[in-house]
């Protein structure tokens, strides 16, 4: 597994660009997402000389700029500086807390009931299952087009070819009720993505997912697992999984 210092740094450095997405890198990474994520600008990586206000200002102006309304800033303790005290000050809303957690791909089997099967996403059908899994899940999310879902298609083969990642789709009972992908990068596969139908937690799918993408990350190459999972719900079962916790970031809302 990999030193500490190399977990916080990976996870520092993770960063979802959606298809369709703006960004921008000055001071901190902006990411302006597309409306079918519901649209706004997540904001991290906090790299500046400028005081906490002067970095905070910038991204409020350039949100503004894209035409966007709401700023979502995910703070890390890599910041510099720590733009907290400042959000609060200007009222943002505290929305979410995520655990940063790791733990070695071997030696660790994840027990999955056996009423619950997992397979790789490899078809249009498939993924068309984990759309709908994610329209249901997900807040603002909207269904994918017949383009789109034929650009992400081919985005998962060739991740597949390539060994830098895949999707993975759960069923219970033959029903698709779970899903969750994986990313390969520097010996690590981060875990993103997972969502269960909300009747169909507590009874195995998530496990089938996690160990799913555990075993394609070991194909890949990778020698840790790392996952920002939710405090309230995925966090939990993670550490029942043997995940360590090596820290936590917090999501906060800006109207702008």
């Amino acid at each position: 597994m990999h030193a500490v210092d190399d977990i916080l740094r990976a996870s520092a450095a993770w960063v979802w660009f959606p298809r369709g997405s703006e960004q921008e890198k000055t001071d901190l990474q902006l990411v302006r997402h597309p409306a079918r994520f519901g649209g706004g600008v997540k904001a991290s990586q906090v790299d500046s000389a400028r005081s906490p206000a002067e970095v905070l200002e910038h991204a409020i102006e350039r949100t503004r700029e894209w035409g966007e309304t709401e700023l979502t800033f995910w703070t890390s303790a890599s910041d510099s500086p720590d733009l907290e005290d400042e959000l609060h000050r200007r009222g943002a809303r505290h929305v979410d807390t995520v655990a940063v957690l790791a733990r070695p791909i071997s030696g660790m089997p994840t027990a999955v009931p056996d009423d619950a099967t997992v397979e790789v996403v490899r078809t249009e059908e498939q993924l068309r299952e984990i759309d709908r899994i994610n329209v249901t899940v997900w807040d603002h999310q909207s269904a994918l087009t017949d383009e789109s879902l034929r650009e992400e298609l081919d985005e998962i083969t060739e991740s597949l070819a390539s060994g830098t990642g895949g999707r993975v789709l759960s069923r219970i009972d033959g029903v698709a009720v779970s899903t969750g992908g994986c990313t390969v990068a520097d010996g690590f596969v981060r875990l993103w993505g997972a969502a269960t139908l909300s009747e169909s937690r507590g009874r195995g799918a998530y496990r089938a997912v996690l160990a799913e993408r555990l075993r394609l990350g070991a194909e890949f190459g990778a020698t840790t697992a790392l996952v920002k999972g939710r405090i309230a719900t995925s966090a939990p079962i993670l550490a029942r999984a043997g995940f360590q916790h090596f820290g936590d970031e917090r999501g906060y809302v800006l109207t702008v």
